[in-house]
């Protein structure tokens, strides 16, 4: 049978043009009034996915890694 990909993390996870998986930052979605403008700018780039988080990626996405 074929795996099935967890929809929710596709979602949430992009792959880069070298092969990288990029996700969001956490912390940006509310109580901005407290933090500095070098801070918000920081956290809205993306970063990339630790290597342990790879592992569980290829479970939860079987095709795309």
């Amino acid at each position: 049978m074929k795996l099935k990909t967890k929809k929710s993390l596709s979602k949430r996870v992009k792959v880069s043009a070298k092969g990288q998986f990029l996700r969001r930052r956490a912390g940006k979605s509310h109580l901005l009034s407290g933090k500095s403008k070098k801070r918000k700018r920081r956290l809205s780039k993306p970063t990339v996915l630790s290597k342990g988080d790879k592992k569980l990626l290829k479970k939860g996405m079987p095709y795309s890694v």
